[in-house]
């Protein structure tokens, strides 16, 4: 990761270095915490947040379902988010990561007398599946790991500890030599990949599971709403593991992932193992929106 100037702090702009917390911070060891994650691209009219108002409720919403009373309005955050990138003055596209944590004061699992804290970091960052995984897709494993059941965790916030399940299937996928895993539902059907949506296109249709055992995702949002425009066929519907197989496409979708093709799941070669021209599309519509160049959707993008 590549270090930027200033990160924002609970209101003042801290030096990248001095952005430090206790080791007591009541988060680091009971997990509850809520963050996001936020794009912003360098366009034609200069660095545009991507979706900010959505990113920054989703945020809110968060942290009303895991009790954490944020200590900053939703305008507040916003604002913050755009004067990190200006004080930062980035020159490449950038990545915004805002965290609603509890900090150092009480210990116990009663977490409401905890003190709420507020940080905003953002640095340059690429694809994170790699510029070659957007071209020629990546190899993905179905996961060992079971997505979290919605009868023991609560998988619309977007919260903290809801990523160590995320983490070791990502471990377990990288270690049997795949890039990415996807995790079913705990009756089986798909769920998400650790940190992204799956999608899959078979006889021309754009096929979706439904949102019951994945976050709500934005990202996936938006490529619906592009698919919608280009007139391709939708179906939200739960996928079995053996649907995927014999899928003529398949990608990913997130805000790290942004769209990315998936060219083999746990062996079997999807399509002609490229990037499927439904996918290309997508992805091409995709880009087009986050760099500003689809007048339909400028007001998605918040210019800096």
């Amino acid at each position: 990761m590549e270090k930027a100037k200033y990160i924002w702090m609970n209101g003042e702009f801290v030096e990248w270095d001095r952005a430090t917390i206790h080791i007591l911070t009541h988060t680091l060891h009971y997990g509850n915490g809520v963050f996001e994650g936020t794009r912003a691209y360098q366009t034609d009219r200069g660095l545009a947040i991507f979706r900010l108002r959505d990113h920054t409720k989703r945020l809110i919403n968060s942290a009303k379902i895991t009790m954490i009373k944020p200590n900053f309005s939703l305008e507040e955050y916003e604002e913050a988010q755009i004067e990190l990138l200006r004080k930062n003055s980035f020159s490449g596209n950038v990545y915004i990561r805002p965290i609603i944590y509890l900090g150092y004061g009480v210990m116990g699992l009663y977490h409401v007398n905890a003190p709420v804290q507020s940080a905003i970091a953002a640095w340059e960052w690429g694809s994170y599946l790699g510029d070659e995984g957007l071209e020629k897709g990546i190899r993905v494993k179905i996961s060992s790991f079971v997505r979290n059941s919605v009868r023991s965790n609560m998988g619309k916030a977007k919260a903290v500890a809801n990523y160590l399940n995320s983490q070791m299937a990502k471990f377990e996928a990288i270690e049997a030599g795949y890039e990415e895993g996807l995790l079913l539902d705990s009756e089986g059907f798909i769920a998400e990949g650790s940190g992204e949506i799956f999608f899959m296109v078979k006889d021309g249709k754009l096929i979706c599971p439904p949102n019951d055992n994945a976050l709500e995702s934005i990202t996936q949002d938006t490529v619906l709403k592009l698919a919608e425009d280009m007139g391709i066929p939708i179906e939200r519907r739960r996928i079995t593991r053996d649907e995927v197989y014999i899928a003529d496409e398949a990608f990913f979708t997130g805000t790290a992932a942004e769209v990315t093709p998936i060219r083999d799941v746990d062996g079997r070669v999807i399509g002609n193992g490229q990037r499927g021209e439904i996918t290309e599309q997508l992805q091409k519509a995709y880009f087009d929106v986050v760099y500003g160049r689809n007048e339909k959707y400028i007001d998605m993008l918040t210019f800096i």
